[in-house]
């Protein structure tokens, strides 16, 4: 098996790694290996490979098929060729794609409960025809914790084979050089560090001048428990400007590996018209109408809160999916409290977010929604 993420990044200190459970060491060192990715060739499609589930359960068997209404992808038979996921220790998940197995592309996790226990990618890589995707989740302590999550893969290459929208993405190590990127305009993306925990990423050619879309980030790390956050926006006319800023389990700037995706009138992991039904909304304070979108034309409203309540009309069809990322310069987060519902073509999605000492908060937060179809 091999994995192309960067899966000992550098800048982790041997101090950091020495407070790794020594099982998830020896566990991790079976499990994952380093590869650099090839170019993936120009297929003129977005996504080529794409794959996403919801580990409803926190303890699974070997071999666990999650939730089949929230879990679909890109390869043959979905419903006849469910992902798996197999628990490798506390806390930490092997998630199994089938038949989507290739290089490049990104990866995001959400978790999915009221504790504040978050959830972040150890890696993913090639093995055998499909792809596994490692997600390990820390308690606000910093302890490996068990926890519900959200797990995406995609990857895209070539121009967008529906007209329309923006996507981009990057995977970023911690000194800014890119291990893969994507931009539906042709143009390159670039990531550079400046100080510890800080980096800004740049889209050339896509979005507005105001802010339009939706932004997801995951921290990337198998040597500590890391948070990454988008804590900056800045449009222009030339393309996007974000800052990312992530910490370690002890709310300290810290340097590690992340991904981002920017996607605008088009779903969290790429396309657009299929699917018909996805949505995204971002709170900060207030809930700019660019950054409001919903398919279907229906009106998402957001009730503030802790946890917050966003419907989504006319857009809830499984199989479905959602991310949720926090967004402000501290060292707070945001997930879901809960597994989002379906009533009358409605979804429900409740975010979550969470101050630096673990406490429930009302906090600003990046959301996207989609369904398979």
């Amino acid at each position: 098996m091999s994995v192309h993420a960067t899966l000992s990044p550098p800048g982790a200190s041997p101090r950091s790694r020495a407070r790794l459970v020594p099982l998830v060491l020896a566990l991790l060192a079976a499990l994952l290996a380093v590869a650099v990715p090839a170019a993936a060739p120009a297929h003129a499609a977005v996504p080529d490979r794409w794959g996403f589930a919801y580990l409803d359960n926190p303890t699974p068997p070997p071999g666990y098929v999650p939730d089949t209404s929230r879990q679909w992808g890109s390869w043959t038979s979905p419903a006849a060729n469910p992902v798996k996921v197999d628990q490798a220790a506390t806390g930490v998940y092997v998630v199994h794609f089938p038949l989507i197995g290739g290089a490049g592309g990104i990866a995001h996790a959400t978790a999915v409960n009221r504790t504040g226990t978050w959830c972040q990618i150890l890696g993913w890589g090639t093995a055998g025809t499909g792809l596994d995707v490692k997600v390990a989740c820390f308690n606000p302590a910093g302890a490996p914790a068990n926890s519900p999550f959200t797990v995406l893969f995609t990857s895209s290459s070539g121009t967008p084979s529906a007209p329309g929208g923006d996507h981009g993405y990057l995977y970023s190590l911690p000194s800014g050089s890119l291990v893969t990127q994507y931009n539906s305009a042709g143009g390159a993306n670039l990531s550079s560090h400046g100080s510890t925990g800080i980096w800004k990423a740049w889209l050339p050619g896509l979005g507005s001048t105001t802010e339009v879309g939706d932004v997801q980030v995951t921290a990337v790390d198998s040597a500590q428990g890391a948070r990454c956050k988008v804590s900056g926006w800045y449009p222009s006319s030339t393309g996007q400007t974000f800052l990312v800023a992530c910490f370690n389990a002890a709310n300290a700037p810290y340097d590690t590996a992340w991904t981002l995706s920017y996607s605008v009138k088009r779903a969290v992991h790429g396309p657009a018209f299929p699917p018909k039904s996805f949505g995204y909304l971002w709170y900060n304070g207030a809930v700019p109408a660019g950054t409001n979108f919903n398919s279907v034309g229906g009106s998402n409203t957001f009730s503030a809160g802790v946890p917050s309540a966003v419907l989504m009309p006319g857009v809830a069809v499984p199989s479905d999916h959602a991310q949720v990322t926090a967004y402000g310069s501290g060292p707070g987060w945001c997930h879901l409290a809960l597994p989002w519902t379906r009533s009358s073509g409605t979804v429900k999605l409740s975010p979550l977010c969470f101050n630096p000492g673990g406490a429930p908060v009302l906090a600003p937060f990046l959301l996207a929604y989609t369904s398979a179809f």
